[in-house]
């Protein structure tokens, strides 16, 4: 269908859209419009990704004068490949409308283990193996030998790419990952340095979050790309999450062994050029005398990761006298590791700023602040010269010069902090040295000050009033959109104790408590007898689920569940957990029903749909608060509370309840499924934790069902499942318009304008 929302004609793809769905696509054009950034939560299942995609694509067809770039970021290879398939479908329709003149090219951006068709690279088991395979092939250094002496293996799609020169173009048109790979099998071309390559000239690119966030990889990647585009940040509740990771180092004795591995390894290799080559490391020297070498001058294959610290806060100056020379900067790196290592010698937990470690390390190893900022630098700056492509080998030193060089560059907003054991397990010497971002605004400010619009938009952001002050920034529309349902298919239940009428809670002096675990058990015996197919349990952590489930099993409820259903349970092993789903599916498919034990910021929790069949009924057996004894998160509270003046249970409880509203959103995702959802924790019958539940989920949980015990749980389980089973009228001609046709929308904007005048 076609519509104008002002002066943009919007082409969406299908021929009724969702009521939200328009007022999203008129909330965002008056973010494009004014050139701000906004925050947008939209109910799951509601098509907000088409919406998005289509009203940004066809705001930019209208203004050809002005050519916007949609730079769309997903966390995982599963949403971007969807992502593309729904932008494939739009562009289908844009073109039977337009013609030529809606051409585009858009592609999906990833990892070389993603993208590589080299089968000998492709061998390697993990992602910095496939990385090193790929140098090993392409270094700058590696061709020009193969170039003297034939049996020098290469890469040959790259080197056919090569050869192409500025005719390995991809022509306009829309490519997932797999249509990349294609491409690059019949031409023979490399498919990961063409991407990376027109990247720079595409009007929609679509890669993860870490390509913007994290200073490492958008040093490389995302540089060149233009101040007009939009930037959306889709499924984006855990933002702040991914913004601290990207800031923050952990140092162990694993990583100070492997770096001491490589320092003597390096050693050996500035010998050994001494005696063959010794104009190259005296090149080098020149270089750097002169100032840092310019990365853009390197070619793509030779590029290593960029600076870990943001653009602005990388010194434009030389590289300091005392680490130019090679053997100088490894003999400053051996004392810089002797001192970690003897830091993490403790048996007390330590705490520190930025400013006093730097002091410390002056101190003990006399390495002052400018020598560790350009660590990271120099290092990447050795390893060209030294001509080192199995990078996969040098992680660990790495590692020490990203710590050193964030360490050197931040005053404000860090801490560093040493522990001896895993708290959980005091009883295993483990000892950490951890560098602890605890400022989100840190990583995500270069992308605000950089780009024009920027959208933050998920199925939960609330309490959405959070995230401005979290991120530091204004938005110019902060909008939360609500469900428009022909039939009452969401069942929110709150229930606070069992049949014994004993109250239920996961709060740390209850969970224990026999009475409560085996009101939880009775609770899903009782709801695996009523609800068909399948049953998603989410528990607050594995070592809960772990001990709970070994109750039922000790007591006998657990055989009396798998009468019912069939039981699977998520584990920290990724291909184990794959299996579990795949077997709960097909029992969910043959109608033997299932029963899957998950537990909250899981895989599961954040990524895996339980649609339609698979998921009927989702229980969140209390309320996943994050490890609150953990350092790290207090060492995040006091910051919060000093900087944003934002309070610890503010944080905690807002934390905690997105985390809980990820969970039960995974059963409804379109408006035919329909799915109950059951609190099952005394504490959510509280109005300060309640309310922070997304406005969605809160205007169907009615005040009868905020108080209630396993029996009327069961009760109303049975009257909502009686009702769902009836048929029903999806556009909703009787009063509740939930599809509107091109007609509906037109006279809506006419009454609109009758209203206005």
């Amino acid at each position: 269908m076609k519509f104008q929302i002002d002066d943009v004609t919007v082409y969406f793809p299908y021929d009724n859209i969702y009521p939200e769905q328009y007022s999203y696509m008129v909330e965002l054009k008056r973010a494009l419009d004014a050139r701000g950034h906004c925050l947008l939560e939209m109910p799951t299942g509601t098509g907000k990704t088409i919406a998005l995609l289509s009203l940004i694509t066809s705001y930019v067809l209208s203004k050809p004068n002005s050519p916007l770039k949609l730079l769309y970021c997903t966390r995982t290879v599963h949403e971007m490949e969807k992502t593309l398939a729904e932008l494939r479908l739009l562009h289908q329709y844009q073109l039977r409308h337009l013609g030529p003149a809606a051409r585009i090219l858009a592609l999906g951006l990833s990892s070389r283990k993603n993208l590589c068709v080299n089968p000998r690279v492709l061998a390697a088991e993990n992602r910095d193996s496939v990385d090193a395979g790929c140098r090993k092939l392409t270094a700058s250094w590696v061709r020009a030998l193969a170039a003297e002496n034939p049996a020098v293996p290469t890469c040959d799609f790259f080197e056919q790419y090569e050869r192409a020169g500025s005719s390995g173009v991809l022509p306009p048109a829309v490519y997932t990952l797999q249509d990349l790979r294609a491409f690059g099998k019949e031409k023979g071309w490399c498919p990961y340095y063409l991407a990376r390559h027109m990247v720079q000239f595409a009007n929609v690119v679509v890669y993860s979050y870490q390509y913007l966030l994290d200073p490492k990889v958008a040093g490389i990647i995302s540089k060149e790309m233009q101040k007009e585009s939009v930037v959306v940040f889709d499924e984006a509740h855990n933002i702040d999450n991914v913004c601290i990771e990207a800031l923050s180092v952990s140092v162990r004795r694993q990583t100070i062994e492997g770096a001491r591995r490589n320092l003597s390894r390096m050693r050996q290799e500035i010998d050994k050029f001494k005696a063959t080559d010794a104009g190259r490391l005296r090149a080098e020297y020149n270089r750097l005398v002169e100032g840092l070498a310019l990365r853009g001058d390197l070619p793509a294959t030779d590029g290593w990761l960029a600076n870990p610290a943001l653009p602005d806060d990388i010194l434009k100056e030389a590289v300091p006298g005392n680490i130019r020379r090679a053997e100088h900067f490894i003999h400053v790196l051996r004392r810089l590791v002797q001192y970690l290592e003897g830091r993490l010698e403790t048996e007390n937990v330590e705490k520190e700023s930025p400013v006093s470690f730097v002091v410390s390390v002056l101190n003990h190893a006399g390495i002052d602040q400018k020598t560790l900022k350009f660590c990271y630098d120099r290092l990447h700056s050795l390893m060209m010269t030294l001509e080192i492509t199995d990078t996969d080998e040098f992680l660990h030193i790495q590692t020490i010069c990203d710590f050193a060089t964030l360490v050197g560059t931040y005053a404000r907003g860090f801490s560093i902090i040493i522990e001896p054991f895993d708290e959980r397990m005091p009883h295993i010497p483990d000892p950490v040295l951890q560098l602890c971002c605890h400022d989100a605004s840190l990583a995500i400010k270069p992308v605000f000050e950089r780009f024009q619009s920027v959208v933050i938009t998920s199925g939960t952001l609330s309490p959405i009033d959070l995230y401005p002050r979290l991120l530091n920034f204004n938005p110019v529309v902060s909008r939360s959109f609500t469900m428009s349902l022909t039939r009452d298919c969401i069942c929110p239940m709150v229930l606070t104790r069992g049949s014994d009428q004993l109250p239920v809670s996961t709060k740390f002096d209850m969970r224990s408590d026999l009475g409560v675990v085996r009101n939880y058990g009775r609770l899903l015996l009782e709801m695996a007898s009523v609800v068909p197919d399948g049953i998603v349990c989410f528990f607050v952590s594995y070592s809960y689920m772990d001990g709970i489930v070994n109750t039922w099993n000790e007591t006998g409820i657990l055989k009396e569940i798998m009468q019912h259903k069939l039981v699977f349970i998520e584990t920290q092993d990724v291909v184990e957990t794959t299996l579990a789903l795949d077997n709960y599916r097909k029992a969910c498919d043959c109608g033997r029903g299932a029963i899957f034990f998950s537990v909250a910021r899981g895989k599961v929790a954040e990524g895996i749909d339980f649609d339609r069949h698979y998921g009927r009924l989702v229980i969140m057996f209390g309320v996943p608060f994050q490890y609150t004894l953990s350092k790290i998160l207090l060492a995040r509270l006091e910051y919060l509370r000093d900087t944003f003046q934002i309070k610890e249970g503010d944080f905690l409880t807002f934390d905690a309840l997105r985390q809980a509203a990820q969970c039960v959103g995974r059963v409804i995702r379109s408006k035919a499924d329909y799915g109950m959802m059951i609190f099952a924790d005394k504490r959510y019958s509280r109005h300060d934790k309640r309310s922070k539940l997304p406005s969605w989920i809160l205007s169907h949980l009615h005040d009868a069902h905020l108080n209630l015990s396993t029996d009327m749980a069961l009760h109303i389980a049975r009257e909502f499942l009686r009702k769902m089973a009836q048929p029903y009228d999806k556009t909703g001609s009787t009063g509740r318009k939930t599809l509107l046709s091109q007609e509906d929308l037109e006279k809506m904007v006419v009454g609109s304008m009758d209203m206005l005048y």
